[in-house]
């Protein structure tokens, strides 16, 4: 990306969808990675809760989202991809271990990031978008027949997030391309043959009234991951957007302990 258009991209972000930085220098590092089509408002309340919590979370904002949908279609698997791996490598110059969180999407690309590393004391995958609905995969590996006749359709589903209030602040583009389809299927087929590297204690949270990831997505998951230590805890009442949705406290709470379990740092409650 050349630096006219990244600097366009940057002044064209939405309000409240930028890059959330944490950081503290002494204190474990957790990158949190978003999901597709969405933005870091989805981990704010995570990073908060983590960062009263004694560790230094940064959520970026990855290319081409969180701004408007010309530059979403710019964007792809091997941008999101990138952008992720490059944000877990400086945030390991700043601390001595950086555990991982992803949501949706973001879980998918923290798989990859984890397959590839020996660094990584803790993985959380909350809602990881590891399995694609066949309709949809048929849809994606076809969107050169009939993406520029259709154009763009429609993503929103009220019950991805049950939670009236914080559905209304979600910043979601809510529309999707044919295109933009066959990234995110790039992005789950790649995870999906890397999650057997996986060797970081992994701790999955998923939603069984989940619209988007059926719950063989997570049973798959715990079966597939290559860690010797693995979890898979089940929430109810939520949508996919469980960081932001009827009981996140739980997400929140589960994710913490894990992470002060496994991270070797000790978070101080604040």
């Amino acid at each position: 990306m050349d630096a006219t258009i990244q600097d366009a991209e940057t002044a064209a972000i939405v309000r409240g969808a930028q890059t959330i930085d944490l950081q503290e220098e002494g204190s474990p590092g957790v990158l949190l990675l978003h999901g597709f089509g969405d933005t870091p408002q989805t981990l704010t309340l995570l990073a908060r809760r983590l960062h009263k919590s004694g560790y230094s979370p940064y959520a970026p904002l990855l290319p081409g989202h969180g701004r408007d949908m010309a530059a979403f279609g710019r964007s792809g698997a091997s941008d999101w991809i990138d952008a992720a791996r490059k944000a877990f490598a400086e945030m390991r110059t700043r601390h001595d271990k950086v555990s991982l969180v992803g949501l949706s999407m973001g879980g998918a690309l923290a798989t990859i990031i984890a397959s590839e590393r020996a660094d990584i004391p803790a993985l959380v995958l909350i809602a990881p978008y590891l399995g694609m609905p066949r309709m949809l995969r048929v849809a994606a590996v076809t969107h050169q027949v009939w993406g520029r006749v259709v154009g763009e359709l429609s993503s929103r589903d009220p019950r991805s997030i049950r939670d009236p209030i914080e559905r209304e602040k979600n910043l979601a583009y809510g529309k999707v391309t044919g295109r933009a389809l066959f990234e995110l299927w790039k992005v789950v087929r790649l995870a999906r043959r890397a999650i057997g590297n996986v060797r970081a204690p992994t701790l999955i949270i998923q939603s069984r009234e989940d619209p988007r990831c059926a719950p063989e997505v997570a049973e798959f998951a715990l079966r597939a991951l290559g860690a010797k230590e693995k979890k898979l805890i089940w929430t109810e009442g939520a949508g996919h957007i469980v960081t932001v949705d009827y009981g996140r406290e739980r997400v929140f709470s589960e994710t913490e302990m894990w992470l002060t379990t496994h991270s070797g740092g000790s978070a101080v409650a604040g």
